[in-house]
């Protein structure tokens, strides 16, 4: 690697399974064949990386370095890489180990980096890496059960997807979460009437749907269902709840339409007595999918940059934790807390001490 790259850097450790958190240093990873090296500027917090540290899933040995959102320069690429070169700001799809987010410098997978377009800051484009995976993987791929489930929309870059949508809603949960925003990719786009969203099932303007007898819903779900009667009479297909606590994803299945998939984010809590037949609850899962799903992760990456270019795709809203990698615990226990809503909570690795 280049002189000017260090050998060392500081990354933020879990040290023991459900342990404590500890900034160390550690060596500079190298990357392989079609692989670059990430000076990482930026990282987004989620509530995945509490919880994989609350409840010991995900890591297979430790001390072990997380986090799945980053944002930086390139610094090196590894043989074959031809989509970026050493000096792009990028957005890229973290995970574990070298591929963390949670460290100064990390290594990133070719297929998934994205060039940041001016109009971003790397700090909001850290916010949309694993928001945009699970949104695709929900929208447009297809797998009913096991690692990662989709409804098998046509994405948007493929041939006669344009316009194949229009007029058909869905209806987002959580819009202004970051998953909820990355939802209104190219096929749904958020200035027409087939996508509207909202925070919470108690003050949805959202969409469409003829409704069942009231009588037989919940009063979150009838507010909702209200709603969405001012709006349309269309069937919804598809529910996509980016909140998914019990309930959101109750009034989400409750306003399906018949034969529709609502779309979630944790375990269902649904209980059998009260799925109806023909309606199907899938949960997604952005990263596994993605790392499994090679050409759909390639082919969603090569469109991203344009898609952020022409703002079909925005970020969330930021705000920067501040200390550094030191900064994250802190960070996380706020979103374990349900005390952050409608933005995303970004360190600055490199201003670690």
């Amino acid at each position: 690697m280049s002189s000017s790259i260090p050998t060392t850097q500081k990354a933020l450790f879990i040290e023991s399974p459900k342990g404590a958190w500890a900034v160390k240093s550690h060596s500079v990873p190298t990357p392989g064949a079609g692989e670059v090296l990430v000076r990482v500027e930026a990282a987004a917090l989620n509530p995945v990386d509490w919880k994989v540290h609350d409840f010991d899933f995900f890591i297979a040995e430790y001390p072990a370095i997380i986090g799945i959102d980053s944002a930086g320069v390139v610094v090196a690429l590894g043989d074959g890489v031809e989509n970026v070169k050493v000096g792009d700001k990028v957005l890229h799809a973290a995970s574990r180990g070298p591929r963390a987010a949670f460290q100064q410098y990390a290594i990133a997978s070719a297929h998934l980096v994205a060039k940041v377009p001016p109009s971003i800051s790397l700090d909001e484009a850290a916010s949309i890496p694993i928001a945009v995976n699970t949104a695709a993987v929900g929208l447009y791929t297809s797998h009913a059960q096991g690692v990662g489930a989709g409804v098998g929309l046509t994405a948007p870059w493929k041939a006669g997807a344009s316009g194949k949508y229009a007029g058909q809603p869905i209806l987002v949960i959580g819009g202004s979460s970051a998953v909820g925003q990355s939802s209104s990719l190219p096929n749904f786009p958020v200035s027409a009437p087939s996508l509207l969203s909202s925070r919470r099932p108690t003050t949805l303007s959202s969409l469409p749907w003829v409704p069942p007898t009231p009588s037989t819903v919940t009063s979150p779900s009838l507010r909702l269902l209200n709603s969405i009667r001012k709006i349309t009479s269309k069937p919804l297909s598809v529910v996509f709840d980016a909140v998914s606590n019990a309930a959101t994803q109750a009034a989400g299945y409750q306003v399906l339409g018949d034969g529709g998939s609502l779309l979630i984010l944790q375990p269902i809590t649904i209980k059998d007595e009260e799925k109806v037949e023909g309606k199907r609850v899938l949960n997604v899962l952005g990263g596994p999918t993605l790392a499994r799903e090679a050409e759909f992760a390639g082919e969603l990456w090569a469109h991203l940059s344009e898609y952020l270019e022409k703002g079909v795709i925005k970020p969330n809203r930021i705000e920067v934790v501040p200390g550094g990698l030191a900064g994250i615990p802190d960070g996380l226990d706020r979103l374990r807390k349900d005390q952050v809503s409608g933005q995303k909570l970004v360190v600055h690795p490199q201003e670690t001490v």
